[in-house]
């Protein structure tokens, strides 16, 4: 995903990474990434180190001892693995039906960010700045989930 002109890469594809407060829905933390990089390498980044649970997907698996490091407190509230050689663990895809509840919140800023803000191809080349872009561009999206609070508030 990189052409080479003069011995400079460039990157072409990013992923952005995001943390999201589970009780009021905003973005509180962006990472971006090469496209290539797996989603567990940045999880210590995005924590705030005041979290009372992670909610993670299937894409964090084994990163107990990295969330104690990050953030004390915080419970682990990764999804398990449910499929197994023999059989399946019912009791824990119902868990982990309950988690996907939760990390559907996750999901609402970037439907957000791509329907609303038109983020669908990075604009410029480097992570840098497409990563400067998308702050400025959650950023907006927390002030457009949060409008009618806000309005309330100024009248």
């Amino acid at each position: 995903m990189h052409q080479t002109r003069k011995g400079k890469q460039w990157y072409f594809g990013l992923k952005a990474h995001i943390g999201v407060d589970s009780k009021q829905g905003h973005v509180h933390s962006v990472c971006t990434s090469a496209a290539s990089v797996a989603d567990k390498h940045l999880l210590p980044d995005l924590l705030h180190r005041e979290e009372r649970k992670v909610w993670d997907d299937g894409g964090y698996p084994g990163q107990g001892e990295a969330i104690r490091q990050a953030a004390p407190r915080a419970q682990d509230m990764t999804s398990r693995r449910v499929q197994f050689k023999n059989f399946v663990d019912e009791l824990q895809k119902s868990k982990n039906r309950v988690k996907a509840r939760v990390l559907a919140k996750v999901e609402h800023p970037f439907r957000i960010l791509k329907c609303i803000f038109g983020f669908a191809k990075v604009r410029y080349r480097g992570i840098k700045k497409n990563h400067h872009r998308l702050c400025a561009s959650f950023a907006l999206v927390n002030l457009y989930l949060h409008r009618r609070q806000l309005a309330e508030a100024k009248a």
